[in-house]
């Protein structure tokens, strides 16, 4: 099934519903990907990357303690954020066989 980019479709509300327990906004959905590379590779947010938004979006889930970090310090996300944001990337960006 073909899917697009960061589009957020009933499947990937339906699976953020369900491993999150809120829908996302389209900037929480396309700020995963950049997270997700930040916790593997940089390990600190750029401020030049993100907007204010964006910023709030990263507070919030810093409030929740399913990440920690940012610009000024590496940042780290729980493993079950972590799989349940690659599960939301996968319905949202992967090409499903």
């Amino acid at each position: 099934m073909a899917q697009g980019r960061g589009v957020l479709t009933p499947e990937v509300q339906a699976v953020a519903k369900n491993l999150l327990g809120y829908e996302l906004t389209v900037r929480e959905l396309r700020l995963m990907p950049y997270l997700q590379y930040t916790v593997m590779n940089d390990k600190r947010i750029n401020p030049n990357h993100i907007n204010q938004e964006e910023r709030e979006i990263l507070s919030k889930w810093r409030d929740k303690g399913w990440m920690c970090g940012g610009a000024g310090s590496d940042v780290n996300v729980t493993k079950w954020f972590w799989l349940a944001m690659n599960e939301i990337l996968f319905v949202a960006y992967v090409d499903i066989l």
